[in-house]
């Protein structure tokens, strides 16, 4: 058995970022994880987890909203990207894994819940963070970005920022249910 730390948030959201990182931080030293898969809309939460991850030989991965998206909620920050890559940064703009790709089309024409929805709102109960956590994983393992032979520490959070880290075996979306999420280092109550 095993005693871990887990941080709690009393609230979720964009505040909790630094708290985040440092955490993740923490455990991805302690586990000798090499990689971190980081949502990020502008860019910002991926420049300042390079910027908390300076030092290590961890590979911070940046994934965007796809670019339909973009119109609606926000694009990557052209500069905020820029000094992310030059802190050698990667990032990833493609189809969400679990909403937001056609089976959300499917849904919004012509009505009803497709399954990988309800595995999206399953997450949810834990938080928006760990749904999309999770699905910035699988995203950057379809791209190649990180492997599914060894575990990541993934982070995602409600709307802006970072208050959701885990710690996860990733899989490619072609064989989502291999995934396991290993530990929970950080999310709301």
């Amino acid at each position: 058995m095993a005693t871990r730390e887990t941080v709690l948030f009393e609230k979720p959201g964009k505040h909790n970022t630094q708290a985040t990182l440092e955490a993740a931080r923490r455990r991805a030293v302690a586990l000798g994880v090499k990689g971190l898969v980081v949502a990020t809309s502008t860019g910002e939460t991926a420049l300042r987890a390079a910027e908390v991850f300076d030092g290590t030989d961890v590979q911070v991965v940046g994934v965007t909203l796809h670019a339909g998206l973009w119109k609606k909620y926000t694009a990557p920050d052209p500069t905020k990207v820029k000094q992310a890559e030059a802190k050698g940064v990667r990032f990833l703009t493609a189809t969400h894994t679990l909403m937001g790709n056609v089976d959300s089309a499917i849904r919004e024409k012509f009505g009803g819940l497709p399954p990988a929805e309800l595995i999206a709102y399953t997450y949810y109960t834990f938080s928006q963070g760990m749904k999309v956590a999770v699905e910035v994983a699988v995203m950057a393992a379809d791209a190649g970005l990180i492997s599914d032979a060894e575990d990541i520490i993934a982070l995602g959070g409600t709307e802006e920022g970072a208050d959701t880290a885990i710690v996860l075996r990733p899989a490619y979306s072609t064989e989502f249910f291999a995934l396991k999420v290993r530990e929970v280092i950080a999310m709301p109550r």
